[in-house]
């Protein structure tokens, strides 16, 4: 038995009918003819030495080899395409695929991308809000920005910001609780969004380091930053927010957050793409200016108390 592989365009052929389970749709799909695609068929199941489909009256099905054949197919042909794909992307200096979290996107790029579009109008950004693992050989993204703990081996994998929560409120209530120990009698709003660190970095843990007696058991909860944020925004609550998410809201005095104690986590937002990708014109500046962005906010300054957690 010969290990020679039949002709692509049967391969082809036969991967689109068992993917439809139909030669004409298959047909339609390769833009020939049912009868070319019948041939083709035809001519693999020659190579194979045995039929693939069961010809009935009025539909295929595949036999015991099709079946075997068909799901490494229907996976070489996808890498294929994505391989061809990505190499038609080097040339594409002008489209750039970014991806982050909803709450990152929503929160602190959002805003800020009428400032790149402006300072870069050769450049198409599409965006992806998703936390999903990223395989860069697969799903044609250029640039990751993603918030944990880092393990980037064989990326490049540039660190921009260190993660820190501490209270923060609406100028309102920021003026009824004016110190740590009144927020005892404040609503709390709770973010569960970062609840896989090892160690606790939620209202309890900020009330022991700021030596503050605290019932921390009610109030709001909610599964994603963002929404926690707008929570407080709109006065619900005094939330232990994430300075990278509410950068903007603090700017803009919607947010305050009145007391120098923080917890500093050990995950850190990172800029992620194919190593040698980073060098590439749009990458490159995309890059400088999310790093100009985060120095040029005064949010991001020192004189807080930061205590470690983790």
């Amino acid at each position: 038995m010969s290990d020679r592989l039949p002709p692509l365009t049967a391969l082809r052929a036969f991967e689109a009918a068992a993917r439809h389970l139909s030669f004409a749709q298959a047909a339609a799909e390769l833009h020939v003819t049912p009868a070319a695609l019948s041939f083709q068929i035809k001519s693999l199941e020659t190579h194979l030495g045995q039929p693939v489909f069961r010809r009935l009256n009025r539909a295929v099905e595949l036999t015991e080899a099709g079946r075997t054949l068909a799901p490494g197919l229907t996976d070489g042909f996808a890498a294929l395409s994505a391989a061809w794909r990505n190499a038609q992307r080097l040339s594409d200096n002008k489209t750039l695929t970014v991806t982050a979290g909803p709450a990152f996107t929503s929160k602190w790029l959002a805003p800020r991308l009428f400032e790149f579009a402006q300072a870069h109008p050769e450049i198409e950004l599409r965006f992806s809000a998703s936390l999903r693992l990223i395989d860069f050989s697969r799903d044609e993204v250029d640039v990751a920005i993603r918030f944990g703990l880092g393990a980037d081996d064989g990326l490049f994998s540039e660190p921009l910001i260190r993660e820190w929560l501490m209270p923060m409120m609406t100028p309102e209530l920021a003026a009824e609780f004016d110190t740590p120990e009144k927020l005892t009698n404040a609503p709390l709003v709770h973010d569960d969004s970062i609840a896989f660190f090892n160690a606790p970095t939620d209202w309890a843990a900020w009330s022991r380091v700021a030596g503050v007696d605290m019932d921390t058991s009610s109030g709001l909860r909610f599964s994603q930053a963002d929404h926690a944020l707008d929570a407080a925004i709109s006065g619900a609550g005094v939330v232990l927010g994430r300075v990278s998410l509410a950068t903007r809201a603090l700017e803009q005095k919607r947010l305050v957050a009145p007391f120098k104690t923080g917890l500093l986590t050990p995950a850190y937002f990172r800029f992620i793409c194919p190593e040698g990708m980073q060098k590439r014109p749009h990458v490159a500046a995309f890059k400088s200016w999310v790093v100009q962005e985060i120095q040029a906010s005064h949010v991001f300054e020192d004189g807080r108390d930061l205590v470690p957690v983790g």
